[in-house]
């Protein structure tokens, strides 16, 4: 049986507030429900929503999150909290009093993070629910509809979830319009001005064509497809744009995780710390939060990271949780340079920007790289080895984890193949995912789908097409 009651949840998460608010905090309202363990998991397979369209997918994830669960494998996790105002967090029913306590002020400070961070100011996050919800009715009503059918409908949503994350990483860089487009091409293309044009030869223009679609290289695979496959059915390009926008709400997340799981642990260690709470349940609290913020060998663990370098920037010396005694928190240096990089920053340029030398040799960051069959490490965060470090890491994080795929031609070699084109970055794609992905892309598209990329150091095109997949080099 669990040590507390309800009211006791209410007062502590009253005195959180008050400690939250004397913080210069500014999180939306927050409600809480409490759940057990399969209603837990339940909201983990729909990546904590209360509602969402239906899908084997999900079905599936919830199943082996609970075979997981159940034979000991993997846990729960102590709370989840969703971008929304008011901001919904679900707390485990079988959690201690001092855990409970932890995580309300841990999921304030994602709370905080949620509503002032840039990336995701374009979230809407008070319609944040009503739109899921509306999204879930809209492909049930597909569903039940005679003339369409879950057999209809799931193949569509299988491949635009493959395609999902080939969108715009960055909603604060507006799209161009299609006139601005023409407009930034025909300028472009126009000789600089030469006040030697004399005695130099005349650079010959070359006029646009503006008549190619895209004109430029567009990021948007799935909404490129849905506006120009003429022969989609509208029921076809309204679940495109259902999982274009849910994708779009979730890749803030996956844009600032080091930053957002810093920020609630570097929040929730003060805030607990300025509410003197009672000996034992301050014991716990620390066996807690080291158990959060601990090292994991051979990855990252984001909320380790993230609170290193959260102590960093607020110049406050970072105490080991076995040190730490049962005092009041030390004093931020600066303020306002802390709030400011919450709202600027998201993981990129977080950690580009505050990981030092120092940190990464005090946090033993390695790179390793796999040779023959055995992995083996590469570079160490010494003086010669820690910036190699530093920007492996960069690369493999937040949405660098995905290739850079754009739309870059709808009718190469004059016959509607839908040509993508990859930007290579060093790093070749994976062979049998690019013939998975690029058979989705052929399924809606309609017609053949080639990608342009680079494999061992040639240039290659992949095709898909009604006879299958085939890879030729390029010169």
């Amino acid at each position: 049986m669990p040590d507390w009651e309800l009211r006791d949840l209410e007062d502590w998460d009253a005195r959180i507030r008050n400690v939250v608010e004397a913080c210069g905090l500014s999180p939306f309202p927050q409600e809480f429900e409490i759940c057990d363990s399969a209603q837990m998991l339940g909201y983990m397979a729909y990546s904590g929503m209360p509602s969402h369209y239906p899908h084997w997918s999900y079905g599936k994830a919830y199943e082996k999150l609970k075979t997981l669960y159940d034979h000991g494998v993997s846990g729960i996790p102590y709370e989840m909290v969703i971008n929304s105002n008011p901001s919904l967090a679900y707390l485990m029913r079988d959690n201690s009093l001092c855990l409970q306590i932890l995580t309300v002020a841990h999921v304030y400070g994602h709370n905080d993070f949620f509503r002032n961070n840039f990336t995701f100011q374009t979230t809407r996050p008070e319609f944040t629910i009503s739109t899921f919800k509306a999204h879930a009715e809209r492909v049930r009503e597909y569903a039940e509809d005679p003339s369409i059918g879950l057999e209809r409908i799931e193949p569509v949503l299988d491949a635009a979830h493959a395609l999902s994350l080939q969108c715009r990483r960055n909603m604060a860089v507006r799209k161009l319009t299609r006139e601005e487009q023409e407009q930034e091409l025909l300028q472009t293309a126009k000789a600089p001005d030469d006040p030697f044009w004399k005695i130099h030869r005349r650079a010959e223009y070359a006029a646009p064509n503006l008549h190619r679609v895209p004109l430029m290289p567009d990021e948007d695979i799935v909404l490129f497809i849905a506006a120009h496959n003429p022969f989609m059915t509208t029921w076809e390009r309204e679940l495109l744009t259902i999982v274009h926008e849910d994708a779009q709400y979730f890749i803030p997340q996956i844009e600032t995780k080091i930053m957002n799981e810093g920020w609630a642990s570097f929040w929730h260690k003060r805030i607990l710390d300025s509410l003197e709470l009672p000996e034992k349940l301050h014991l716990e609290f620390l066996v807690r939060h080291n158990q959060v913020v601990r090292p994991t060998p051979g990855s990252i663990n984001p909320y380790h990271l993230g609170l290193r370098l959260w102590e960093h920037i607020a110049g406050v010396a970072h105490v080991p949780p076995e040190e730490a005694l049962n005092g009041g928190p030390p004093p931020i240096a600066d303020p306002d340079a802390l709030f400011q990089v919450r709202e600027v920053d998201r993981d990129v340029s977080f950690i580009r920007r505050f990981l030092t030398e120092e940190i990464a040799r005090e946090l033993d960051l390695f790179r390793y790289a796999p040779k023959g069959e055995d992995l083996v490490i590469s570079h160490v965060s010494n003086e010669e080895g820690w910036e190699q470090v530093k920007a492996t890491l960069l690369a493999n994080i937040g949405m660098g984890q995905i290739p850079v795929i754009k739309v870059v031609d709808a009718d190469f070699g004059a016959n509607r193949t839908l040509l993508l084109r990859h930007e290579h970055d060093g790093r070749d794609v994976d062979l049998e995912s690019a013939e998975k992905t690029l058979t989705y892309v052929h399924r809606l598209w309609g017609r053949d789908a080639a990608l342009e990329t680079t494999v061992n150091g040639k240039r290659t095109l992949l095709t898909v097409s009604e006879r299958g997949f085939s890879a030729k080099s390029l010169k």
